[in-house]
């Protein structure tokens, strides 16, 4: 039995490869941007979940002489003495501890840095560093 050779499909010219190659590339940035967009939204929503469940009680806030702040994916507590920080990025959450009393005006040194993964527990952990600095 003898098979029949396969005609080939004819063969891509320059300008086609060319346009493949561009679109395809094209996809795949489209698809980076994407997914970029879409972590970005998470943190934002993260930062901002953190931020409401922060200045929730305003009492307590007042009583221990904190501010809360969120300025896009940062949600901060200030004190005369420290700054409590959580930064939202790439789905991690970065929690620092700050020294305003060893620094210069407008700038805290950092003391201490832990990450989370969840809402919840960058909330731990600056309710954690927030006794260490009360007690």
């Amino acid at each position: 039995m003898t098979t029949q050779p396969r005609k080939s499909a004819k063969p891509l010219s320059l300008r086609e490869a060319f346009e493949i190659e561009h679109a395809r590339r094209e996809l795949e940035r489209r698809s980076k941007e994407e997914a970029e967009r879409k972590q970005q939204e998470a943190d934002l929503a993260g930062a901002t979940a953190l931020h409401q469940l922060i200045s929730a009680d305003v009492e307590f806030l007042e009583e221990h002489a904190l501010t809360a702040d969120q300025r896009r994916y940062t949600v901060a507590l200030d004190h005369a003495k420290f700054r409590i920080a959580a930064y939202f990025e790439a789905g991690v959450v970065n929690v620092t501890l700050s020294d305003k009393r060893a620094a210069i005006p407008g700038a805290s040194a950092p003391r201490r840095q832990e990450t989370a993964e969840s809402v919840e527990d960058a909330l731990r952990l600056m309710a954690q560093f927030l006794a260490d600095e009360t007690r």
